[in-house]
């Protein structure tokens, strides 16, 4: 009886990190945060066009993690940031299967005013998003440690103002 010796190729198999995503469009710099085990790992600033850095952020966090859950502030903020990321968020959403979702951005500041247009500003108070003027705009963070069960569904842009 003849034995015969089998080469099969070995596969290296590449596991990629588990993450949530987190990212403040509305924000300059532009701010994403990788959490793994909702704790924070890695926080981008960027500047630029939403337009241009989404894409450019997420071509490298498609290659180096497995991408659980998009969070964003879906608003008050740039009509065109929010706008931009919504459509972004979503497709991802339907063509790779990541979980969407969602909290007002002043849930990233701390409550404070909000950049509107001109010396305006976004204020939240008793749930009500107002605009005030001549206000100090907060600081946007990402925070160390998320709970999920604080972000909505409700991915639906928070415009507040209407569209022109």
């Amino acid at each position: 009886m003849k034995s015969f010796l089998l080469k099969r190729k070995r596969r290296c198999v590449l596991l990629r990190p588990s993450v949530d995503i987190i990212v403040i469009p509305i924000s300059k710099p532009m701010l994403v945060g990788i959490y793994e085990n909702n704790r924070l790992i890695k926080t981008i600033k960027k500047e630029g066009l939403t337009s241009d850095i989404l894409p450019e952020i997420f071509d490298g966090l498609l290659r180096d993690y497995e991408i659980k859950r998009i969070i964003y502030a879906k608003g008050p903020g740039s009509f065109m940031a929010i706008k931009l990321a919504y459509v972004f968020f979503k497709t991802l959403e339907i063509t790779k299967n990541i979980e969407f979702l969602a909290a007002d951005g002043f849930y990233f500041n701390k409550n404070a005013p909000i950049k509107a247009v001109g010396n305006s500003f976004f204020v939240k108070k008793d749930d009500i998003i107002s605009i005030e003027k001549n206000l100090k705009e907060g600081e946007f963070f990402l925070p160390e440690k998320i709970d999920i069960s604080d972000f909505s569904k409700d991915t639906s842009p928070l415009y507040v103002l209407k569209a022109v």
